[in-house]
């Protein structure tokens, strides 16, 4: 009898062990096959997520394409190098993973989306800046420079000397025209305005961006721009009891007292469109550059010492663009050497504002040889 019962506790003991293991074996693949059906999207990012600026503005946007769209999953990898080898090696990664969408959200990123979208004719390349495509390879950007006029405008209208200041990254057209439609718009409403302009020749590095706002600041500026990724220069002009205007997401948080507006990025609908273009078998190869309409790029909230009247008059100079009543390189231009370079009644193709490499009149400084 004693051997019956210890024989009959040692099947039902195995009995229970196989049918948890089954079970846990069926919800393994039920988990699996779950994660197969998701439509699977990848990011490559030039900085960390929580750089404040220019990745956290796409990671913002990256959360908002999985909300909107929850068939989707998407993967990131942060700090890719702007470099062919490193590139590469991470697009093909994503790719290898399963990944039917890969955005690279960097300029640098241009040549080694297209050698890998070659390779992988299956898959939807999207670059953020570029201006090369692919059958399966296509750009997208906004056009920034219309918000930066609006900036100008802002910063014209709140210094006191009209001697302003910039932090610039690289020395691409992307950041030239930046410069030159911020300068334009700050000389719209004072004539003498005058931007200095620093280069850092980087994307993110707090350190040597806040040092290169300080330096503006030793030589007059009391209004401080930027095309960087981190707060920096915004904190060393609140440092310095100066005002400044962020770039790619609102930075106000960094120097509530210093911070007027500055132009943001909202990148999550534009993502929603092509993943579900993709999707729906309905995507294109396009370049797509959006205007403030489009509100993929426009001026952020405003600090409280802007006044009304300049809120007001930024209003309707931001009405008369999406309306095309104001058109941000308009001629008569100078260069900042005399020269003309865009005589009056032109307005500047897309192909000759993507291709800057001068500085209109009022900006101090060069454009660095590569």
């Amino acid at each position: 009898m004693k051997k019956f019962f210890v024989v009959l506790t040692l099947l039902i003991f195995a009995t229970v062990a196989l049918t948890g293991c089954g079970g846990g074996d069926k919800t393994a693949t039920s988990d699996a096959g779950n994660e197969q059906e998701k439509f699977k999207v990848a990011f490559i990012y030039v900085g960390p997520v929580g750089d404040a600026g220019w990745t956290y503005a796409h990671d913002k946007g990256r959360q908002y394409l999985e909300k909107e769209i929850p068939n989707v999953k998407t993967t990131f990898v942060e700090s890719v190098p702007e470099n062919m080898a490193d590139a590469e090696r991470v697009l093909e990664q994503l790719v290898q993973e399963g990944n039917k969408v890969i955005f690279a959200t960097s300029f640098g990123y241009m040549d080694a989306v297209i050698k890998v979208a070659k390779r992988h004719p299956d898959v939807i390349f999207m670059h953020c800046s570029g201006y090369k495509t692919e059958k399966n390879a296509g750009t997208y950007f906004g056009r920034d420079y219309q918000a930066r006029y609006l900036a100008g405008i802002v910063a014209g209208k709140n210094s006191k000397s009209g001697d302003l200041g910039y932090v610039a990254a690289m020395p691409i057209p992307e950041v030239i025209r930046g410069i030159n439609a911020y300068t334009l718009g700050a000389r719209s409403v004072n004539p003498n305005a005058t931007v200095k302009v620093v280069w850092t020749n980087t994307w993110f590095d707090p350190a040597k961006e806040k040092e290169a706002g300080k330096s503006l600041i030793e030589q007059g500026v009391d209004v401080m721009a930027q095309h960087q990724d981190t707060p920096g220069p915004v904190q060393a002009a609140a440092d310095a009891g100066k005002l400044a205007l962020g770039y790619n997401s609102d930075m106000r948080n960094f120097a509530p007292d210093a911070v007027l507006t500055g132009p943001v990025w909202n990148w999550g609908p534009y993502y929603v469109e092509v993943v579900k273009s993709v999707m729906d078998n309905t995507w294109t190869n396009e370049q797509y550059w959006g205007p403030l309409k489009d509100g993929i790029i426009d001026l952020g909230p405003y600090g409280p010492m802007v006044t009304k009247d300049v809120k007001d008059l930024v209003a309707s100079k931001r009405q008369e663009i999406i309306d095309g009543r104001l058109e941000v390189f308009n001629g008569p231009l100078k260069d900042n050497a005399g020269k003309e370079r865009v005589p009056a009644g032109k307005v500047m193709t897309d192909k000759e504002m993507l291709e800057f490499n001068w500085f209109v009149e009022g900006v101090i400084g060069e454009i660095p040889k590569k």
